[in-house]
């Protein structure tokens, strides 16, 4: 990609970015970013709220974005996902007052290019239908192929872009660059070069070259961690920085920029993220055994830790999870047991996110209102007594109807008045 802005693309953006500054100093935002602070440091009242728009993006920006260049549509379509949920939806996302440029990192477990075969659909276009291309097999056979890890960031091309950027619209919106929180998933990065059922076959078959395999993992990723601290990467997670799992960075719990003008940071002065999807076809007893320690010595890595995706968390709960002392947030998925969640948090520093089922949003063109009530009303049920966080993932279509979304969203928050306190 040319980091290079066309004069009719330069205004595109522009206008664009004086949006979003105007909803950034808008008082509602300025008050959900207090809100946010009090939520994550454990003070907060009621449950936060968060429709995560990525997954159905399609169907909201394409009508929206008018850039021509490929540069520029990139940059166009970041100023949008930075204000069209306050927008659109008037969750709880904040809308930043300043565009974030991430640095180019990448990190290539056992160094072995990940491949991707994707369907496509009627119109040639990718579809959501793909399936990763495996390079272990037998771990026996293959362990040879486990190189160590290749890691790096090009810092030429981070800089150009801040830079392409910065000319474009620096005067109105400030332009910083953006390591983020640190994002860890071993056994969804092992499933991308290694079936999942070889990767479950050769716990019984190889355990203890597979004990050794994650062993490696998790050096590997210590090792890359101490790469971004050599470069002095590490930048405080405190306000709008992403997560993970559609939620946000900010504490006061944790040092700022303050503290990082004064001495280099290491990963234990930020937020973590990491999730293990990929093993719920396992016991616990497993997973304690194979995954868990991995898993352990990289999430001490963190100051904050939040943890877990779709997986649901209370099968492992007690023997591994419950025993990562940073953990602060821990995902509460469709698939999980949320009474028993309920019980093991209420009281703890650990925060009960929420992710209810997308099939209310995503499938039925017409909202049923009454069946979604009960459902987000089972889940305030379960988390009383708790920290609450509720974010809606996974929804692929809204059926292109921007006010089903928003009547969404404005549900939750009624049954959170009537039902939370």
């Amino acid at each position: 990609m040319e980091y290079t802005i066309s004069r009719q693309d330069r205004e595109i953006l522009r206008e664009t970015a004086k949006r979003q500054l105007e909803l950034a100093n808008q008082d509602s935002n300025k008050e959900r970013i207090k809100k946010w602070y009090l939520h994550n440091d454990l003070q907060g009242e009621t449950p936060m709220i968060h429709l995560e728009m990525g997954t159905f993006a399609q169907e909201i920006l394409p009508e929206r974005m008018k850039c021509a260049g490929e540069f520029a549509r990139w940059a166009e379509e970041i100023l949008y996902s930075n204000f069209l949920n306050q927008e659109l939806f008037d969750d709880d996302r904040v809308t930043p007052d300043y565009f974030p440029v991430s640095y180019d990192t990448w990190f290539t477990l056992f160094d072995i290019p990940v491949k991707v075969d994707h369907t496509t659909d009627s119109s040639g276009k990718e579809s959501l239908g793909h399936h990763f291309v495996s390079v272990l097999g037998d771990l026996e056979e293959d362990y040879e192929k486990l190189r160590p890890s290749s890691f790096g960031v090009n810092l030429e091309s981070s800089q150009a872009k801040k830079e392409a950027i910065e000319e474009c619209i620096g005067d109105i919106l400030p332009v910083k660059m953006q390591l983020g929180s640190m994002y860890s998933v071993p056994t969804q990065m092992l499933v991308h070069i290694m079936k999942m059922e070889d990767m479950m076959l050769a716990m019984y078959d190889a355990p203890e070259l597979f004990q050794k395999m994650m062993d490696r993992i998790a050096d590997d990723t210590l090792a890359y961690y101490r790469f971004l601290e050599e470069k002095h990467l590490i930048q405080p997670t405190v306000a709008c920085e992403g997560l993970g799992q559609g939620t946000w960075c900010f504490t006061k719990e944790l040092p700022g920029w303050e503290e990082w003008e004064k001495r280099p940071f290491t990963t234990r002065d930020v937020w973590g993220f990491m999730d293990s999807q990929e093993t719920v076809g396992i016991s616990p007893a497993m997973f304690e055994e194979f995954i868990f320690p991995c898993y352990k010595k990289i999430s001490e890595q963190f100051g904050l830790l939040s943890y877990g995706c779709c997986e649901p968390v209370d099968p492992i709960w007690d023997r591994c999870i419950s025993k990562l002392s940073n953990l602060r947030k821990v995902s509460i998925s469709p698939w999980c047991n949320e009474e028993f969640m309920g019980e093991r948090l209420r009281g703890s520093r650990v925060i009960y996110h929420r992710k209810p089922s997308p099939n209310f949003l995503g499938v039925d063109p017409v909202l049923d209102e009454e069946a979604f009530r009960q459902h987000i009303r089972k889940s305030l049920k379960a988390a009383r007594g708790c920290k609450m966080e509720i974010t809606q993932r996974d929804v692929y279509t809204i059926h292109h109807n921007i006010p089903k979304a928003r009547r969404y969203v404005a549900i939750i928050r009624e049954e959170i008045e009537n039902n939370w306190k």
